[in-house]
């Protein structure tokens, strides 16, 4: 049993030294590994399995707005990304180059794609003739490199997974329409599968998108008050389609340019799955992301019947529709409930010589800790109801935790003293001003988060002022530290 002890010893306190259990998390649970290329990381099965249920959901809720999928080279000729220059500008110090091709120069030297705006604006302008060719709903599944200076596990590395949406349409109120629709997809898919809140908002002018006419965002918060910014949908309007001659015939004959719109989700969604659902044990994963549900744990493994009847549950709990699996390996008990715990999967059924004479096995909930016994017979609808539970509970603490740290301020020495001592959002008014923008984030080091959509962002009462310059206000901003 001392072995059992040290492997949730072993995970360093997140009131400790949070970037530290972050860590010890991510590398107890095989999620990644470090790799010989510098900033890079290898996704070991827990961790790429997580991203798999990820891709297959919102795959689907993409797919039910009309959109599909296509792939475009990694490659981007250096004459293609300096067509837009704000959009170079913005990723200009994160774009590694292709110079030889074998041993030979190449003539024109190629960026490994940081995101992949001018090839989908190279591909619309050959595909794109008349009003009949749109709307162009297109999204690709793939990887990009960004040469970080300072790397950290699915939040921040040189290379990482995402989807990109790109889109083009015949006006503008076309594609604001999907810039929205994106966004409410992706505010929806957090919170319903991954149990997380999130606030809705647009990015200030500051800390939009290069090349964006608007950046919307949905963000938030992790336990240790940091923001996260989960998601983003960009308005283009008809920049790049000026840019790259993106044109198209209409029902008048005229010639007129389309308007594109971006949308993009990473694997920093598994850091934010970590940092806002764990504890000091190790992961705790929402049961409809988690790629086993269910761990049947026999107790006495060898004594008569049990295993047997450990595989008959978990067959049971298949053919419910629950991805379960027993753990029939020759470990004590203890260290595979410790196990069980640090892989963050939701429940756990205990079932031994004892149980399996009264008829009756034991959930154990990965939350909370609670058990239940219940009828061997009832074990498999009494799981699938129980995963349900669980799902909406992660989703109402993690609501609780936000709103709970979500403070207002109205004045500025009160509003750097909560930014320093009590770290999550601040919600404080703004005069739209850059200079003070700047000033809060040089004074404090936090940044705009998001102009909220809604009443709470389009409101500004009478008398309102910013919060740094005390001139008339123009906009509530959520402001708050971030990774």
């Amino acid at each position: 049993m001392a072995k059992d002890k040290k492997l949730v010893e072993s995970i360093t306190s997140r009131d400790v030294d949070f970037a530290q259990w972050y860590t010890d998390v991510v590398k107890k649970a095989e999620l990644t590994g470090y790799t010989s290329v510098k900033g890079c990381m290898v996704f070991k099965p827990a961790g790429y399995a997580l991203w798999e249920n990820i891709q297959t959901e919102l795959d689907r809720r993409f797919k039910e707005t009309g959109v599909q999928n296509v792939y475009l080279p990694m490659l981007i000729p250096e004459s293609l990304l300096d067509m837009e220059k704000d959009h170079v500008e913005g990723f200009a110090p994160e774009v590694a180059w292709v110079t030889m091709g074998g041993l030979t120069p190449l003539q024109e030297r190629m960026c490994i794609r940081p995101t992949s705006e001018t090839l989908f604006c190279d591909l619309y302008a050959k595909d794109i003739q008349s009003y009949r060719d749109l709307p162009k709903v297109y999204n690709q599944w793939c990887s990009v490199l960004r040469w970080e200076k300072t790397t950290r596990p699915f939040l921040r590395s040189r290379e990482f997974l995402w989807q990109e949406g790109h889109t083009a349409h015949a006006t503008a109120e076309e594609a604001e329409e999907r810039t929205l629709q994106m966004l409410g997809v992706y505010a929806d898919f957090v919170e319903e599968f991954l149990a997380i809140p999130v606030v809705r908002g647009r990015k200030t002018d500051k800390e939009k998108f290069a090349g964006a006419e608007a950046t919307y965002t949905i963000e938030a918060l992790m336990h240790d008050g940091q923001a996260l910014q989960s998601g983003t949908s960009h308005n283009f309007g008809d920049g790049f389609a000026r840019a790259f001659g993106i044109q198209y015939t209409d029902k008048d004959n005229t010639l007129k340019y389309v308007h594109q719109t971006s949308w993009g989700m990473t694997t920093r969604l598994i850091g934010a799955i970590i940092m806002v659902h764990g504890d000091d044990d190790g992961l705790v994963l929402p049961p409809k992301v988690s790629p086993t549900q269910c761990v049947v744990i026999p107790i006495r493994q060898n004594a008569e019947g049990v295993l047997d009847a450990a595989e008959q549950i978990a067959g049971a709990l298949k053919a419910a529709g629950v991805r379960a699996c027993v753990d029939g390996s020759d470990r004590s008990p203890g260290w595979k409930f410790a196990d069980q715990e640090m892989r963050g999967f939701p429940l756990r059924i205990e079932i031994g010589p004892k149980d399996l004479e009264a008829g009756n096995c034991v959930l154990v909930r990965r939350d909370t800790r609670e058990k239940l016994t219940v009828p061997i017979a009832e074990a498999a609808g009494e799981t699938a109801k129980l995963l349900e539970v669980i799902q909406a509970d992660m989703f109402d603490r993690a609501k609780k935790f936000l709103d709970g740290h979500t403070y207002e301020e109205s004045d500025y020495e009160s509003f750097r003293r909560t930014v320093e001592e009590k770290p999550g959002f601040v919600k404080a008014y703004w005069c739209g001003q850059r200079s003070c923008e700047d000033r809060i984030k040089e004074d404090t080091r936090a940044t705009s988060r998001c102009i909220p959509l809604g009443d709470e962002g389009n409101r500004v009462p009478e008398g309102a002022t910013c919060i740094c310059c005390g001139k008339p206000a123009a906009k509530l901003v959520y402001w708050g530290r971030a990774y």
